[in-house]
């Protein structure tokens, strides 16, 4: 009788979830493909044939190309560098901390502000241009994306490399010099041998990100058109194609497939330890250096883009009166259109905080806590897998279609459903980790003593749960306070959130107002993600 009631209860969960899934992700993209074969007499072809052959489109496809593969492999490349100075090297413990949170700061920032932090660093009149005293290369473009690109994806390369080196067994690297190695063969058999698939995963997530980021080329792409300004322009443009623009978004799925594909092949090549030894690290002082002095600039390069942005606030008009001054603050803490717009965002990341959380615990429960068929299971890691490749200027425009002339049309619902389904794959993924860890003896006894499975998931799991659920309410909150790419096509006048209000900004070259709600962002997830650590 327990195991009904406790059945019933995780299909009701799972049949929440998958309607929530099928109403708000399945159906939504189901409509972007009808909308972009809709022709006058029925389904057609005409839109592809008509975007494919349009002038300019096939160039910003390899724009997008080019400028992809070279910030993924440059991303990749210095997170490696950070992450084995961490794990390889005898710098001071302090530093390697240092080093762990430092590499995280660009995921606390909108990536549309990167762009602007790198015009006032690296333009005519940017800081370090004037430090240099020359402009040392034209921002706007490829350069200028790559910059942004290796900015934002180095925190998810770094993640994954750091994670993956944690559970290498260092004790080969002992055995690798008795057997004679020289240090180069002992270094690529014991380190990058079983990083590889690690390194391709790494690759094919900073492309993905790199391809279908809106928020840098929006700033910086200048003449350089990549396929999310394409996209854009054709969906909001001065003369708005939606089919057209469907047409692209769709083509902007195709990165998706190849990286679900890719990650599903990759699998194979992860190495797998039956145990993890913990060694001392044999004793290299000019690795230690070279390691420390080569994460150093890394780093110190990133902050050097980012310190524009805690700068130019507090002067007065730069480069022309260079003088101290809060007013840009006041003026914007004045402003009861910019206060509204924060406090939507405050809104905004607390509630898909909140039920973000409960929609990825449950599915989680669903996955790793009931005796539910495999095939039932499956649906929630495909769609899983799905939301995690599936870029969040095609669900935005998806929603765009699907819900424009509906009551949902410009609510903070919507806004609030769509950052939960965008970034449900990661939450989901480390809270079903975390309960395949937990003893399923915990269950057997609570059901000895009476208790139902209700009672048993409040008393016993969840609380033991809390550190990973406060750190997916803070993966939740800090993504839907730095969003962009998704909201920009369902946000309304009374709904708009920070970001929104930044790329409206832009256009009046208030860049000051830009700032300075980039450090409101910055200080609010510094201190959501303080709270939490405090609370774990």
């Amino acid at each position: 009788m327990r195991k009904k009631i406790k059945e019933k209860e995780i299909k009701g969960i799972y049949g929440i979830a998958i309607l929530l899934f099928l109403a708000f992700l399945f159906v939504p993209v189901v409509v972007l493909f009808q909308q972009s074969l809709e022709g006058k007499t029925g389904f057609s072809l005409a839109h592809y044939g008509a975007m494919l052959t349009q002038k300019g489109f096939g160039l910003a496809v390899r724009h997008s190309l080019e400028v992809s593969i070279v910030s993924a492999i440059l991303a990749t490349l210095l997170a490696f560098l950070l992450a084995y100075t961490v794990h390889y090297t005898n710098a001071p413990g302090g530093y390697k901390k240092f080093i762990r949170l430092a590499a995280q700061l660009p995921m606390l920032l909108p990536t549309i502000t990167y762009g602007f932090a790198i015009i006032y660093s690296f333009g005519k009149q940017g800081l370090l241009t004037r430090l240099f005293g020359r402009q040392l290369f034209d921002i706007y473009g490829f350069k200028g994306l790559v910059i942004g690109y290796v900015i934002y994806t180095l925190p998810v390369s770094f993640m994954l490399l750091s994670n993956t080196m944690g559970y290498i067994d260092k004790k080969f690297m002992v055995v690798s010099r008795i057997m004679g190695d020289t240090p180069l063969k002992s270094f690529l058999q014991t380190i990058i041998r079983p990083l590889l698939g690690t390194f391709a995963t790494s690759f094919v997530q900073c492309f993905f990100l790199c391809f279908t980021d809106y928020g840098i080329p929006e700033s910086v792409g200048g003449k350089y058109e990549v396929v999310a300004t394409v996209l854009y322009n054709e969906m909001l443009g001065s003369i708005p194609n939606f089919n057209n623009g469907a047409v692209v978004a769709v083509i902007m799925l195709v990165p998706s497939i190849v990286s679900i594909l890719l990650l599903k092949f990759l699998e194979r090549y992860n190495i797998r330890y039956n145990k993890i030894s913990t060694i001392e690290l044999a004793k290299n002082k000019m690795r230690d250096v070279l390691c420390v002095i080569g994460s150093a600039v890394v780093l110190l390069c990133v902050f050097a883009i980012f310190a524009v942005i805690f700068i130019m606030p507090f002067i007065q008009e730069w480069p022309y009166r260079a003088v101290f001054t809060l007013g840009h603050f006041q003026d914007v803490l004045r402003d009861n259109t910019l206060t509204a717009v924060y406090k939507n965002s405050l809104f905004v990341a607390f509630l898909t905080a909140i039920f973000g959380t409960i929609l990825a615990y449950g599915c989680a429960l669903v996955s790793a806590r009931s005796s539910l068929r495999g095939s039932v299971k499956q649906v929630i890691e495909s769609t899983a897998l799905i939301t995690n490749t599936i870029p969040g200027m095609v669900i935005g425009i998806a929603y765009m279609l699907v819900f424009s002339g509906t009551t949902l049309q410009n609510t903070f619902f919507l806004i609030i459903i769509c950052n939960m389904i965008h970034y449900f794959s990661t939450p989901y993924l480390m809270i079903k980790n975390a309960l395949l860890k937990l003893n399923t003896s915990w269950e057997a006894t609570a059901k000895l003593l009476g208790d139902s499975w209700g009672k048993t998931l409040l008393r016993i799991i969840t609380p033991n749960m809390s550190s990973t659920l406060m750190e997916v309410f803070g993966y939740y909150f800090v993504n839907a306070m730095v969003t962009v790419s998704a909201v920009i096509f369902i946000a309304g006048a009374r709904t708009m959130v920070i970001t929104t209000k930044i790329k409206e900004l832009q256009y009046f070259m208030k860049f000051n107002e830009i700032f300075v709600l980039s450090i409101l962002i910055l200080l609010t997830n510094l201190c959501m993600k303080g709270v939490l650590f405090l609370l774990s």
